[in-house]
This record gives C-alpha cells, structure tokens and sequence, in this order.
C-alpha cells in the first residue's frame, strides 16, 4: 500500500516539473556546436599568434539609386568581408570608405557572423533596434567609434546584441543598433545606457526604439518608433 502511494506522488511531482518543448532541443544544439566552432577558431587563431575576437563580424553594404525600379531589399545586400581577429579587422577598416565618401541612400551594416541584416533573420525577427540620428559632419566619428565597441564587445547585454548600421541619407546620417529581444525591457534599456555611455553621446541627442515587427507593419526602419530616451 505504501509503495503504490509513493508511486503515485512520484507521478504526480513529474507531472508538475516544466518539460523541455520538442523544438528546443534542436535550438540549444545548434547554439552549442555554435560556441565549439567560435572556441575552435579562438583557439586556432591564438595559436597563429593573433589576437581573436570574441564573435566572428560580417560587413555588408546596401547602395539603393534614387529614382530606380523597386528591387527587393535582400537583393541589394552585399557582402564585402567577414574577420574574426585584430588583425584582420585593422586591414579591413584601414581600406574602408568612410560615411563623407557613401552616396545616399546607402547602408553599412556590421552583424555577428550567421546573422544577416534583415528584420526577418531569425536572430532578428523578434528584436528591434535603438536608432540615434546624427548631422552628416559628426556621423563618421560615431560611427567609428560604435564599430570599435562592437568589435570590442563592450556593449552590455553583448549576446543580446546582433549588430550596427550607418544608413547615410541625404539630410542626415543615421545609426541604428540592432538586439535580439525587443520585449525584454530591462535589456533594452540596459543597451540604451550603454551606448550612451560608451559613445560619450551628449545629452541633446535623442535616441529613438522601434521593434522589427513594427517596421515589417509599416515598411519602414525609422518612422514611427515606439520608444524614446
């Protein structure tokens, strides 16, 4: 009798744990083997007597002409270079354009390497971004120091952060930080101050949060934002 009432209390305390959904499981191993390959290339690197990053980053650049048929946004996304050490990120940025020399409207994008810069990458598609706007004679100073902190992996929140965009645009140049998780408000602001604090931004900038699924609602990155700070 004993026995049977130890069996049915054992029962029911498993049926009260959570259970792991179905779909996790294949997601947390794709994280793992993620993090084996990103220690591998670490260790690879350190062994070359580099300096490697902590994420693998990607560059890509979006060049739109005024006036041209609509092309799908995808399209005009290019890849110019990846680089995962120091080193390799000095040659890149060395021989890169600066925001003065872009035409308008153009994009560079700077993304954690597997993550494209699209509202509907997976990574993406339930974030948002922190949108800062700048006068075409400052923006090329920010920008730079924005890449450097990426680069750095300084930001809070860091593995909440999926990359940087310099959109240049006739009136104004236009920064925008992308995140993860645009319903996780404690991250978000977190992310807020520490742009702040590490761009030495000023107090009269504003900066300005909109979520992905908004911009996918109004076909647009930088009109209506929903939170400001």
């Amino acid at each position: 009798m004993e026995a049977a009432v130890e069996k049915k209390e054992t029962e029911q305390e498993e049926q009260q744990l959570p259970h792991a959904r179905k779909d996790d499981a294949p997601a947390a191993a794709e994280e793992d083997e993620a993090d084996s390959e990103e220690t591998e290339r670490r260790n690879r690197d350190l062994k070359a007597g580099l300096h490697p990053l902590r994420r693998k980053l990607v560059l890509w650049y979006t060049r739109r002409t005024p006036g041209a048929r609509s092309q799908a946004y995808e399209d005009n996304i290019k890849k110019i270079i990846d680089f995962s050490t120091v080193e390799s990120f000095w040659v890149c940025y060395c021989h890169l354009a600066r925001p003065s020399s872009l035409p308008s409207p153009s994009d560079l994008h700077l993304f954690k390497d597997g993550i494209r810069p699209l509202w509907e990458d997976a990574a993406n598609q339930n974030g948002g971004k922190w949108i800062i706007r700048f006068k075409k004679a400052v923006s090329g100073r920010f920008w730079e120091d924005l890449v450097l902190v990426l680069v750095g992996d300084q930001l809070e929140y860091s593995d909440d952060v999926c990359g940087a965009v310099l959109s240049v645009r006739f009136n104004e140049d236009i920064l925008s930080v992308w995140n993860r998780n645009a319903s996780d408000h404690q991250a978000v602001m977190a992310l807020r101050d520490s742009i702040k604090r590490h761009l030495k931004l000023p107090h009269s900038y504003l900066m300005e949060y909109k979520p992905h699924d908004a911009s996918r609602r109004d076909n647009s990155s930088y009109r209506n934002t929903w939170l400001r700070g």
